[in-house]
């Protein structure tokens, strides 16, 4: 059986030693050099030197904590060695002794930030006391110091934790936005697959009128998978930050594109919609699919902004002259985006989306295009619509203007460069 052990002979573990402070003794006068030599010898580290060029030379070789500098000396005057060697280590504390006080030497030492201002001859434990006050300083200076650079070094782990977060979140969006983004052509390709059930479901043969209106819904069926692959396309473009150049489209194919999404969207209702295509025809920098997808959520949102039948247009307008964008003041009732990247280069295109629903409230405006910010039903909307268009017309160099009016509605006008439409 083991016999206890007594207490006062169990080891512990002894304190890190702490680290001897060094003083830096600075005097033309050897006898004043020795007496705070012998004063200081048994607690601290010892350097001397009988002049300013020495006492730089050992504080540029040696971390000097404490110096004590005469004020007058031969050659470089005590202010004149403060000055330097708070050159060299700023935060070095300075006592200051002299036989000679004026108020001018007192204003210089202060005002290069020494610690301590002594008479000669000094009293003993008026010099301990103002070195001890001066170690401490400089002990805590470099605790300080030190916990600011481990607290620096934590503020690089979260914001590189930080980073690590929001790239995983912005993946999370672009896959929600793939979802959000595809079911639109999704929604027409069931619905056209709906009405051929509907027409040939049951037939036993096909009158010619049958096979044009197969031929012409399949048309549409094939257009629309054709924009699934290039959503998906545009997307694995983005997570490989690939940035090819969008190919130009004619503006009025994608508003007839748009008007068969809209026909059998289950946002539409009762609700009335038009488009007035453009005068001329013209194309653009921005993806033919990410036209489609802007003005489609638009609209999508105009129809969703209340239950109420209520009406949405939408309309190209061409413009030959740059913006005025000293006209576009963000308010109440207003907000203009991107107006740092825009291309404000005419011809421009100008493509409304007007809707005739209550508008927005002056406290929900800042916010509609934050990603996931909603103010329908759960099950009818990601809160992702809004935010896909603002990142689509950002990348394109366009800017977005929107205009509510409370009890009257909201226009989002979507401004992007006008290019020739590209010929085979």
């Amino acid at each position: 059986m083991l016999s206890p052990v007594a207490p006062d002979l169990v080891s512990t573990p002894a304190p890190p030693a702490r680290r001897k402070g060094t003083l830096l003794i600075v005097d033309d006068e050897d006898g004043p050099r020795q007496s705070l030599r012998v004063i200081f010898k048994d607690d601290y580290h010892i350097l001397t030197a009988s002049d300013g060029p020495a006492a730089i030379q050992l504080a540029q070789n040696n971390r000097i904590d404490v110096a004590i500098l005469d004020v007058r000396m031969s050659g470089m005057s005590g202010i004149e060695v403060l000055e330097r060697l708070k050159y060299v280590d700023p935060a070095v504390e300075v006592v200051m002794m002299t036989a000679f006080e004026t108020t001018d030497t007192m204003r210089q030492a202060l005002k290069l930030r020494a610690c301590d201002y002594i008479n000669k001859p000094f009293d003993l434990s008026t010099m301990r006391a103002a070195v001890a006050n001066a170690m401490q300083r400089r002990t805590l200076e470099s605790e300080v110091n030190t916990n600011a650079e481990k607290l620096q070094q934590l503020l690089g782990e979260l914001q590189s934790q930080k980073i690590a977060e929001q790239m995983a979140l912005t993946r999370g969006e672009i896959y929600a936005s793939i979802i959000h983004d595809i079911n639109g052509p999704l929604t027409v390709i069931s619905g056209f697959i709906q009405l051929l059930n509907q027409r040939i479901g049951k037939a036993t043969h096909l009158e010619n009128e049958d096979v044009d209106f197969i031929r012409d819904r399949l048309k549409t069926i094939t257009r629309q998978v054709t924009n699934c692959i290039e959503i998906s396309r545009r997307y694995l473009g983005f997570l490989r930050r690939q940035t090819d150049e969008a190919p130009r489209v004619g503006v009025n194919q994608l508003l007839s594109d748009l008007d068969h999404l809209i026909k059998v969207h289950p946002s539409r209702q009762d609700h009335e919609y038009g488009i007035r295509p453009l005068t001329e025809d013209l194309g653009t920098r921005m993806n033919g699919t990410d036209v489609i997808q802007v003005l489609l959520n638009l609209a999508v949102n105009g129809f969703q902004c209340s239950p109420q039948p209520h009406s949405v247009e939408i309309e190209g307008r061409v413009l030959r002259q740059p913006l005025d964008l000293t006209a576009f003041k963000d308010g109440p009732q207003d907000r203009f985006l991107n107006v740092e990247s825009f291309d404000n280069t005419a011809p421009l295109l100008a493509i409304s989306v007007r809707d005739t629903g209550p508008g927005i409230p002056p406290e929900t405006l800042p916010k509609i295009f934050q990603p996931y910010f909603s103010t329908k039903g759960p099950r009818q909307g990601t809160g992702l619509g809004l935010n896909i268009v603002q990142r689509l017309v950002k990348e394109a160099r366009g800017a977005l203007h929107i205009h509510t009016v409370i009890g009257k509605g909201t226009t989002f006008t979507v401004y992007l460069t006008a290019l020739p439409v590209a010929t085979a």
